[in-house]
């Protein structure tokens, strides 16, 4: 990585850095780069930050933001899963801004400051993505802008050798609905739908390894979330994902659990309707035909077989389900993004929204 902090960024030599984890940073090999070997090697200063939790809130991120301008820093680098991604981002994006005013309110103008990412999970895909979540008054926000794409990713198949079993799976769930549902958004175009196949056969492929913890096959599944990561870059997410953030925010489920759930009815409600009630402009045959190149991907000779599949290859984890609460069916009825909606492959009304959340936590 010394190519990359010896390099000039704008005419000159980056100096300090700010290192955004919410990890413990002696748990990964590669952090003594940064720690250690980086401030030696080529007298670059440190900072680190890592005051946010899960799910980051506003205040932690403007915390950030003034961290970084004060220490004098002139680079960002994430260390960690979504969060840690989400967080940086931010802060690359606030920093040229308005400090008196509410960064949410406000344009993102396009920087330059360095950024380079250290994904610790395969699941989130967040190193390849121009979307970054923060959390305002308890409302999810997201903020957009090309310019937080980290300019280099470093995939080092050693961090997830620690990863506890419960985020093995449930990041690997998010990288594998984040590949499908890509492949089937109305968004979705020849480019991501390259992305997201190369990333169903990379899931499918490796996945047996990589729940054993096998270095290559972690590589592997490194590889499967940054083109999910990818594809979803380009379409958005569908259903799944605008019915799944409910389930994190009252429940505390993990992300890519929480979608998985969600999308074991909406990937069978997807196949029931797409001849009768198809939200694709391209029409039901072009659906038709994607709906089987995915089963194709997965392995399976008919779409009904790959809603089938999936829904065996979640329960196969043997990941514990929510214990539903019925005075949350109306928060939930009123929460889910309409945009999100829209971009799915079969229309939904907002009228359903309850009755499927009810097959969901059956």
């Amino acid at each position: 990585m010394d190519w990359y902090f010896s390099q000039l960024h704008n005419g000159q030599k980056i100096r300090k850095i700010m290192l955004v984890s919410d990890l413990p940073l002696e748990a990964f090999e590669i952090t003594r780069y940064f720690t250690k070997d980086l401030p030696e090697r080529l007298e670059v200063g440190l900072v680190v930050f890592d005051r946010f939790k899960p799910n980051p809130d506003y205040e932690s991120v403007v915390e950030g933001v003034r961290v970084f301008k004060e220490s004098g820093c002139d680079a960002v680098v994430a260390v960690g899963g979504g969060s840690s991604m989400d967080v940086a981002k931010c802060i690359k994006m606030f920093a040229t801004l308005d400090e008196s005013q509410n960064y949410l309110e406000q344009t993102i103008v396009p920087n330059s400051i360095p950024f380079l990412a250290v994904p610790t999970t395969a699941g989130t895909g967040s190193e390849a993505t121009r979307f970054a979540i923060v959390y305002y008054q308890g409302k999810k926000h997201s903020v957009t802008d090309d310019s937080c794409i980290p300019d280099a990713v470093v995939m080092d198949p050693n961090v997830l050798k620690s990863l506890p079993d419960y985020q093995r799976k449930a990041t690997m769930l998010d990288a594998l609905c984040h590949a499908i549902e890509s492949y089937w958004a109305v968004a979705s175009t020849e480019e991501s739908r390259r992305y997201s196949s190369e990333a169903i056969r990379l899931i499918f492929d490796n996945v047996f390894g990589y729940l054993a913890n096998n270095p290559e096959q972690n590589e592997q599944m490194l590889r499967a979330a940054n083109l999910a990561g990818k594809a979803i870059n380009i379409t958005r997410t569908t259903a799944p994902h605008a019915f799944g953030y409910n389930l994190t925010a009252v429940y505390g489920v993990a992300h890519g659990h929480a979608v998985a759930l969600c999308m074991k009815r909406l990937f069978a409600l997807t196949v029931e309707r797409a001849t009768d009630a198809c939200n694709d402009p391209r029409g039901v045959t072009y659906l038709e035909g994607v709906l089987r190149e995915i089963a194709r991907l997965m392995g399976c000779n008919s779409a009904e077989a790959a809603a089938k599949k999936f829904v065996e290859f979640v329960d196969g984890l043997e990941l514990e389900k929510p214990q539903l609460s019925e005075g949350d069916f109306d928060k939930f009825t009123n929460t889910v993004n309409p945009e999100r909606l829209a971009n799915h492959p079969v229309k939904i009304g907002e009228e359903e929204i309850e009755t499927i959340y009810r097959e969901i936590l059956a």
